[in-house]
């Protein structure tokens, strides 16, 4: 898959193309931007958050556990050196604790979690 982005109508707005889908990106007007669209922190944010939710899903359909929603939040930023991702999750369904608890062990191995966990290479090309 792959991503492209260019540049919107704002002054630091931007357009991101992923497949069929579009979306926009923006800074808040602090930073001269018109919050025309979530800040790429967010989205990156968003990322994990959908990740954990739809594999969670998954899992507990496969497993025919009652989880009947699941409610994830992110709250993210800069602490003590380092980026942080808080993530929590609410889990709506008559589930044991023990299946709460697999659960959450399934939610830490979602694949943008694995991403975000693991090493990153990012390649850079200027054409």
């Amino acid at each position: 898959m792959e991503v492209n982005i260019h540049r919107g109508a704002g002054p630091l707005q931007h357009v991101i193309e992923i497949g069929p889908h579009t979306l926009l990106t923006d800074a808040p007007k602090s930073l001269g931007g018109e919050e025309t669209g979530p800040e790429p922190h967010d989205l990156l944010a968003a990322a994990l958050a959908a990740c954990t939710a739809i594999t969670v899903t998954m899992y507990a359909k496969r497993k025919g556990y009652d989880l009947q929603d699941i409610d994830v939040r992110i709250e993210h930023g800069q602490k003590d050196g380092a980026y942080v991702f808080t993530r929590r999750i609410r889990y709506v369904g008559s589930l044991a604790d023990d299946e709460k608890a697999r659960l959450t062990d399934i939610a830490n191995k979602c694949p943008v979690h694995k991403t975000l966990s693991g090493e990153i290479r990012i390649v850079t090309e200027a054409v």
